[in-house]
């Protein structure tokens, strides 16, 4: 391995190499922790709703069933968002997507909480506290959104209907 000369830059350049390794190995720790969790969840409901199957109790119309096995859904939904959310870039471009994961991960833990919240069990100061978090949740992600125009989204158009060809 080359040494780097001393002095200048490079004298600030080192502790940035070993924070660098250090950061991702932190990273590979907890991508295999979060594996593991989302592999336990995944077969916990397996689990639960072979459980659900066999005993015949997966009924849809059973709000209680409806709500532990969406739920347990959610879990691994958002573990697997987490995941997402890991790789660390450097500067710009890659920490809007980084907010705009860890929002959508928020997002999703609200909507799991919906999901679960019994109504009947809930006082409407905090549904209307939990509709409001998810609104600013809505606000934050539309302003970290992807700043390309609409129409970078658009469908083609067939061949032949294009603009200007005639």
């Amino acid at each position: 391995m080359a040494e780097l000369p001393r002095g200048g830059p490079a004298l600030n350049w080192r502790p940035h190499l070993w924070y660098d390794r250090f950061e991702r190995v932190v990273i590979h720790v907890v991508t295999l922790l979060i594996v593991i969790i989302v592999a336990s969840a995944t077969v916990h409901l397996a689990v639960a709703v072979a459980l659900l199957l066999l005993t015949n109790q997966m009924n849809p119309a059973n709000e209680q069933v409806f709500q532990t096995v969406f739920g347990m859904i959610f879990i691994v939904l958002i573990g697997l968002e987490f995941k997402h959310s890991l790789p660390v870039g450097s500067a710009g471009a890659e920490n809007v997507v980084r907010v705009r994961t860890v929002v959508l991960i928020a997002v999703l833990a609200m909507v799991r909480k919906f999901i679960i919240l019994d109504l009947h069990e809930t006082e409407t100061g905090e549904l209307f506290a939990l509709a409001a978090a998810i609104l600013a949740l809505g606000v934050v992600y539309w302003l970290v959104r992807d700043p390309a125009p609409a129409s970078h989204h658009a469908l083609p158009l067939p061949p032949g209907e294009g603009r200007g060809e005639g």
